[in-house]
């Protein structure tokens, strides 16, 4: 049981809080069994769920839109990505997906909706229903317009 998972209160089993001892030692456990590609893939997630809501597409976020946070966020997820491709496996392709989804989102913020160059196909239109086109070559993230997060 990580202290993480103790009941608030205090240690397991005990009605106090725990001392600052106790905290110390659980913190220590914690950074030991803690891995740095655990804390890469965790930061290209949350610098991809922090992109779309700059990008405006996350759910509830269309007035956050800040196409420079956006490039930022797209900027460090791309830096960070091949250091964590080969842990990851197959997993990695989801994190491109959501990566290419922000790529697109803010190709559209900055040329206003049009394509980025002329001759350039325009990004795939949804069809009736408000889904995401179900192409082929097109991976989980994208398919189901959600962003991949690590255990769900």
């Amino acid at each position: 049981m990580s202290f993480a998972d103790q009941p608030p209160g205090g240690m397991p089993g005990e009605g106090r809080p725990p001392t600052e001892e106790e905290l110390r030692a659980a913190y220590e456990a914690e950074i030991k069994r803690l891995r740095v590609e655990d804390v890469i893939v965790q930061t290209v997630v949350s610098l991809i769920n922090l992109g779309a809501r700059k990008a405006g597409i996350a759910p509830g976020t269309e007035d956050e839109s800040d196409p420079e946070q956006l490039q930022q966020a797209i900027d460090a997820a791309r830096a960070l990505l091949p250091f964590v491709e080969t842990a990851l496996g197959p997993e990695s392709a989801q994190l491109k997906d959501a990566l290419s989804q922000l790529q697109m989102a803010y190709t559209r913020q900055a040329t206003g909706g049009a394509p980025a160059e002329e001759g350039a196909a325009p990004p795939p239109s949804e069809p009736q229903g408000g889904q995401p086109p179900q192409g082929e070559g097109q991976g989980p993230a994208q398919s189901s317009g959600r962003l991949w997060v690590p255990g769900q």
